[in-house]
This record gives structure tokens, sequence and C-alpha cells, in this order.
């Protein structure tokens, strides 16, 4: 019963630190309550708690961590409008041009050096570089209905 408790103790204490050391602790103290159950001697049970707290932070602390740190990353800033659409305001050449990004006024040229994009033409954002958005015209559908005959 011992075992059991400290093991309560462990779980409580790691709800208020959520630190996951605590938990794996509490789960080695329910192993060693196990071989308190099957009548081993306590040093027999305190052995077990000490493999399987060691066990448990070398192995299952490390993959829970990774899980616990690594957060999908968010684009902010430029990085948001890479993959956006936008609309030429002027033809967009290697030297000049210009586009609207969700409703603001950018400076682009094509991310093929040697195209030239009319005017009015839906683009999609590549990359960004600096304050120039480089941009490549959309596809076209490949079914027009000007084309299609019953």
């Amino acid at each position: 019963m011992i075992w059991v408790m400290v093991a309560a103790g462990l779980g409580v204490a790691e709800l208020v630190a959520t630190t996951l050391d605590l938990a794996l602790l509490g789960i080695a103290a329910l192993s060693a309550a196990g071989l308190a159950a099957l009548g081993l001697p306590i040093g027999v049970q305190f052995l077990g708690f000490c493999v399987s707290a060691v066990l448990l932070m070398a192995l299952v602390r490390p993959v829970v961590r990774r899980h616990m740190v690594n957060t999908p990353p968010i684009r902010s800033g430029v990085a948001r409008l890479v993959g956006k659409e936008a609309i030429t305001l002027t033809d967009v050449a290697r030297n000049s041009g210009r586009v609207r990004i969700d409703g603001e006024e950018w400076t682009a040229r094509p991310y093929d050096s040697d195209l030239v994009i009319p005017k009015d033409t839906t683009v999609e954002i590549f990359a960004i570089e600096g304050a120039t958005a480089l941009v490549y015209p959309r596809e076209q559908p490949v079914f027009r209905e000007d084309l299609w005959q019953p």
C-alpha cells in the first residue's frame, strides 16, 4: 500500500508541476507495488522501482518530450504569403512589375526570369525576396467550355 500511496502522491504532484518526470516515477512506483503484491521482499521492490524508473526515463521520456516540444511551425510574416494568390497590376517582367496580395501592392518579378506575365493575370506566390514577390501564373483549367463539342 505504501507504493500505491507514493504513486498517488507523485501523480498529484505531476498535476501541479506538469513536468512528465513525476508521472514516470509514479508509474515506476506502481510497478514496485505490483512486486509487493507478489509478496517479494522490500529490496526487490526497491530494485524494481529503480530499474523501471531508469528505463522509463531513458526510453519513454525522450520520445514524449520530442512530441511535446516540436509543435507544427506556424507561418507568419511574409512566409504566410507563399502559396497565396495574387493579381498582376502591371506587366510583370524580369526588372519590373506590381501585384496585389491581400489588398496590398507588392513589387513582383516572375519566378522564371524569361517569362513576362501580362496585367490582370492571376498568379501564385512562390517566394518572397525582401519586398519582392516571386510569382508564376496559375495554371489554366484543363476543361474549357468553348473547346468542348457534344
